[in-house]
């Protein structure tokens, strides 16, 4: 799997590394942060600058749903470059993929594109105060929604307050951000329903990713969840940003059968290239129209790059496999054999450990309690995690710090080389 390294070419991959610390904080792009440098990608694998190639989990963390270099979507985009890249202006294939996307989503009647899910959060969020004309967000405690102020309140919060108090998990954000965000625990409905109810003159609404970052929802949870945010006319958003197209073609809305008022999509939408977008029902998308709303409901949104025929074409492309039978089915047949086999590997090497999520997307909690909410999360092994995550990378397979994405491209010669190496992490763990 990992060949023998040219030395020349370790070298020059080391330069670059050195070169990226003196232009870049923490020499890194703010993303992952690994001592390699990916040079390509081909289907489910990758290879970097000295030549070590990898099955790849991090799939560009998740975008790459039908793989690396994918034909189809490479052939789409060839097609546009020549005919130009970016207009400022309404275009064929942004229109196309916008229907496809609304056909497919349950709570889509309109969309407004964006480049990134950070954007696509930040106005699925101000939507909901426009239309409620109040300011309280309620989000769920390690939930992530993105890069704003307000989304990274209580991501990965310092002190663990009391319900409902936030904490910022970030510098540089304004100290009243604070009383904008309420914070509630996923999973946890009693609690859920006891804030919504005390708060509900003052929410504008809910944000919730239908599964929290690998955990999933509890029976019944999502269920309550809509069904008091309708008691109190709340507007219920699913930030599917990651979920979108990857637990089904309709996204975690249609596999848990629960349909928010508006969500947010990104990541597979744009087929590798930057695109997201915020979708809802007619009536809180028509914030977008001026001649829809009073002057004092209206909700300008520009972006240079929004709905760029580049992405929209790719997003197409990607789109269009993922409708082909059996796409879905193939994708959780690996995942579930993936899933198994970790499982298997942590029980015959006596380690106690928790394999957490669905086939697309899941990881190991190295923790004996049930991981029910963020809380939980904590309490798990984090030194062991390290443990298994470095010794996968020793031996051919990429992922990052945490969640396993699996892709349609990953073949079985993938799995049996992440079999083997679950195999040999999970014996390192044990000797540790």
């Amino acid at each position: 799997m990992a060949p023998t390294v040219d030395a020349k070419a370790r070298e020059t991959e080391i330069d670059l590394l050195e070169r990226a610390r003196e232009v870049l904080p923490a020499g890194s792009f703010g993303n992952i942060a690994l001592d390699l440098i990916i040079k390509e990608g081909h289907a489910g694998r990758v290879r970097d600058m000295s030549g070590n190639e990898y099955v790849d989990f991090l799939l560009g963390s998740g975008p790459m749903f039908i793989g690396h270099a994918h034909p189809d979507v490479t052939a789409a985009v060839q097609a546009q470059i020549p005919l130009g890249t970016t207009f400022f202006a309404s275009n064929e294939a942004g229109i196309a993929l916008a229907e496809d996307i609304c056909a497919a989503m349950a709570c889509a009647d309109k969309l407004r594109y964006v480049s990134t899910g950070s954007e696509a959060t930040l106005y699925a969020m101000r939507i909901a105060r426009a239309h409620r004309k109040r300011d309280k967000i309620l989000k769920f405690e390690g939930g992530y929604h993105g890069m704003s102020d307000y989304s990274l309140m209580s991501l990965a919060p310092k002190t663990l307050a009391n319900y409902p108090q936030s904490d910022p998990s970030s510098a540089g954000i304004p100290a009243r951000v604070r009383d904008e965000m309420l914070i509630a625990p996923f999973n946890d409905l009693d609690t859920v329903r006891s804030l919504i109810s005390e708060y509900a003159e003052d929410l504008a609404g809910v944000i919730a990713e239908p599964f929290q970052r690998l955990i999933p929802p509890k029976p019944g949870f999502l269920e309550g969840l809509r069904e008091i945010t309708a008691e109190h006319g709340i507007p219920l958003i699913f930030d599917e940003i990651v979920t979108g197209f990857r637990f089904s073609y309709g996204g975690a809305q249609e596999f848990y059968g629960v349909t928010p008022d508006m969500c947010t999509l990104g990541k597979i939408i744009g087929g590798g290239f930057p695109l997201a977008a915020v979708v809802g029902s007619e009536e809180l998308m028509s914030h977008f129209d001026a001649a829809a709303v009073d002057p004092d409901g209206f909700l300008p949104q520009i972006g240079t790059l929004s709905g760029n025929p580049v992405a929209a074409v790719a997003g197409r492309a990607t789109l269009e496999v993922l409708r082909r039978p059996g796409a879905y089915e193939r994708v959780n047949e690996t995942g579930q054999r993936l899933m198994d086999g970790l499982a298997k590997a942590l029980g015959d090497a006596g380690v106690a450990g928790q394999v957490v999520g669905v086939p697309p997307l899941f990881d190991v909690f190295f923790s004996d309690e049930p991981i029910v909410d963020y809380r939980a999360t904590l309490r798990a092994d984090t030194a062991k995690a390290k443990i298994f995550n470095d010794a996968l990378r020793a031996n051919g397979v990429l992922k990052g710090d945490s969640k396993f994405y699996v892709s349609l491209a990953h073949t079985d010669d993938d799995i049996a080389l992440t079999l083997n190496a679950f195999s040999i992490a999970a014996k390192a763990v044990a000797n540790a």
